[in-house]
Parts: C-alpha cells; sequence; structure tokens
C-alpha cells in the first residue's frame, strides 16, 4: 500500500519539475543573451535550487557539511563518490561561491529542458565514455582554466552512479589530468549519502522521505603529495564517509 501512494506523489514531482526547467530555460536564454557567462551561471545556480526545492515534494532533505573546511581564492578539485541525479543539484547550489563546473557525460548535452543548454555554453566538461582519448584535452583545459581563475572543478572518479551506495571502483585518469594542469589547487573529497536511496524503486515511482547528507573532507593541497598518494587519501576519506 505504501509503495502504491508513491506514484502519484511521483507523478506530482515531475511534473513540478518539469515546469521549473521549462520556465528557466525560457528565462535563461533571455539572460544568456543579455549577460553572458555570468548570467548563465546564476541561472544555472538557480536551476539547481528549484529543482532541489521540488524534491521537498518527496520529502527530501539535504545537509551540507563541513562547508567552513574548502579553501578559498585558490584553485579547487572537488571528488565526490556519485549515487544520483541529485547529487550534481546539491553541489551546485551548496557551493555556489566556488564556481563549480563538473566533468560529466555528453549525453546530458541534449534533450533537457534548461539543463542541456547550459552544459553546452558553460565551462563544463561534456565527454564521451566510450572514446576516453577524447576527454583528455578537454579536461586539460578544464584545469588550466580553474588554474588561471582560481575556480573549481567537480568530478565523480567512479565513472558512474552506484545504485546501492556501495562505492564502485575509483578511476584515476580524469582526476590525473585536473591534478597536472592545475598543480596549485586543492583537492576536497566529498562524500555522498542517501541520494541512491530516492531512486531505489528506479525512476518511477520515486522513494520518499529521505535525508541526503554531503560530507566535506579535509582538503590536500596537490603539491604536498603524488598523485598516487592523493587518490588514495582521496578514496580513503570518501569511502570511510559513506554510510550503506
Amino acid at each position: 500500500m505504501r509503495k502504491i501512494l508513491l506514484y502519484p506523489i511521483t507523478l506530482i514531482y515531475y511534473f513540478a519539475y518539469l515546469v521549473v526547467l521549462c520556465t528557466i530555460h525560457i528565462i535563461q536564454w533571455v539572460v544568456y543573451k543579455i549577460f553572458g557567462d555570468k548570467g548563465l551561471k546564476v541561472c544555472f545556480d538557480y536551476i539547481a535550487y528549484f529543482t532541489l526545492k521540488c524534491t521537498h515534494i518527496l520529502g527530501t532533505r539535504y545537509t551540507f557539511e563541513n562547508r567552513e573546511l574548502i579553501p578559498k581564492n585558490v584553485p579547487i578539485i572537488f571528488v565526490a563518490n556519485h549515487q544520483s541525479l541529485l547529487d550534481t543539484g546539491g553541489i551546485i547550489w551548496y557551493l555556489r561561491h566556488f564556481h563549480v563546473a563538473f566533468v560529466t557525460k555528453k549525453e546530458l548535452g541534449k534533450g533537457i529542458p534548461a539543463i542541456s543548454y547550459n552544459l553546452r555554453h558553460s565551462k563544463y566538461v561534456l565527454i564521451d565514455r566510450s572514446n576516453p582519448k577524447q576527454a583528455i584535452p578537454m579536461i586539460k583545459s578544464l584545469a588550466e582554466y580553474i588554474e588561471k581563475e582560481k575556480r573549481s572543478a567537480v568530478i565523480f572518479p567512479e565513472g558512474t552512479r552506484s545504485k546501492t551506495g556501495i562505492p564502485n571502483e575509483f578511476a584515476e585518469s580524469g582526476l590525473k589530468i585536473l591534478c597536472k594542469y592545475a598543480p596549485s589547487a586543492y583537492i576536497v573529497p566529498i562524500s555522498i549519502n542517501n541520494s541512491w536511496k530516492v531512486y531505489q524503486y528506479g525512476y518511477f515511482p520515486l522513494s520518499v522521505g529521505n535525508h541526503l547528507f554531503f560530507t566535506v573532507h579535509k582538503p590536500l593541497k596537490v603539491g604536498d603529495y603524488t598523485f598516487v598518494e592523493i587518490l588514495k587519501k582521496t578514496e580513503k576519506a570518501i569511502v570511510e564517509g559513506i554510510k550503506v
């Protein structure tokens, strides 16, 4: 009976989500034409904000812990485990002052109102996971950008979402390129908990009443460690912060 009730609640959520995306898509197009990249960035922050608000229909709550640990006015590479679509929204909104840009799959660059338009016109890196060589110069360019402008990049080294909360093996290639071409950056590990539970039945119906936690761990200065040490320490911090 409880699962049956999830269907109408999920329909209401998806309707609200679609209305938000379609409305912001129109606003975003106008803002980008007038204000350029700055307007695009503000729009994307509020796409994240309102899409997170839509999840309140599902009774979803968010806690973002230890943001005070994040260094300021330096390039930052946020590294996190990946459990669901809500991970990106949470990071974009709660870390909006750090001008985050993601390394994400190219499929998201088409077909999604507001989101796809923004990904195609911003600093986000859209990679073809079937062609790893194509990703190298794009990630290199992102690293050089955050190094020069003191901005931040976000990477999910698992490569794909964990459907059970148990982290997949971390791949090193993307993070290694970011570290190499942003040598003054700080690595900031983030553990994400419970976002997979929202999608535990798939995309329909969605689960209700979940509390998502984003936990920031102690930063690591890239220049103070070898890459092997960085990968090991980052993965250890993230995995130890995941509660399954």
